[in-house]
């Protein structure tokens, strides 16, 4: 997106979560609605990098970066459409998973795991011991395991699991993020994590009798 620089220096603000946020979005959209499009870029540099996780997360791989820009470009386009007082977060992310969903459909490839692995790296942890037993063994080592298994899972499993673990959010996010109600995300949620329990348990245990074989 031409205009619009996605790599700045963090606004000033407050930090939630260990993220930066700009400190009144509603003040901010609302100098977008009136004429101030250089505001804009308040947001952007605020979500920049939750949205590039989401991207590489939801599968868009090697088109990262375009998706990220034809993402804040459409939330650009659509900002008259948002509605006042809502959270703005999770109406980009919906648009980040839109647009990643068309990029990849269009592009007909397979999602490029390792560099969503190398952009995920660093986040701890990724799924709390509380969530699932099966998934508090998940140590840095096995990272790969967990985002190969995360390619297994049906897209709505594997949203539901990006937004409340890999990029952090609370339930009440989740489900304004996905347009469902909470009870619902946790139905997912569930499904979701006793299948990644059971498809981490089994690629352990392949790798573990790979190695086995190749030390014998």
């Amino acid at each position: 997106m031409k205009g619009v620089r996605t790599r700045e220096r963090s606004p000033e603000g407050t930090r939630e979560g260990g993220r930066r946020i700009v400190a009144d979005e509603d003040a901010v959209i609302a100098r977008v609605r009136a004429g101030e499009p250089e505001a804009y870029a308040e947001l952007v540099r605020a979500h920049t990098a939750v949205v590039v996780r989401a991207a590489v997360a939801f599968g868009a791989g090697a088109d990262a970066e375009d998706v990220v820009q034809s993402a804040f470009l459409k939330a650009y386009q659509a900002l008259g459409r948002f509605q006042d007082g809502a959270a703005f977060r999770p109406w980009l992310l919906r648009i980040v998973a839109n647009e990643t969903r068309n990029t990849v459909r269009s592009a007909v490839r397979l999602r490029a795991l390792a560099g969503r692995e190398a952009l995920m790296l660093g986040s701890e942890p990724l799924i709390p011991e509380s969530a699932d037993p099966a998934l508090a063994a998940v140590a840095g080592e096995r990272r790969g395991l967990l985002l190969a298994a995360l390619d297994e899972l049906s897209e709505e499993q594997r949203q539901v699991v990006t937004y409340r673990y890999l990029l952090e959010m609370d339930e009440a996010e989740t489900a304004e993020a996905l347009g469902c109600p909470r009870g619902t995300v946790k139905s997912r949620l569930n499904r979701a994590l006793a299948k990644l329990g059971r498809l981490i348990g089994a690629r352990g245990a392949q790798e573990g009798q790979e190695g086995g074989e190749e030390r014998g």
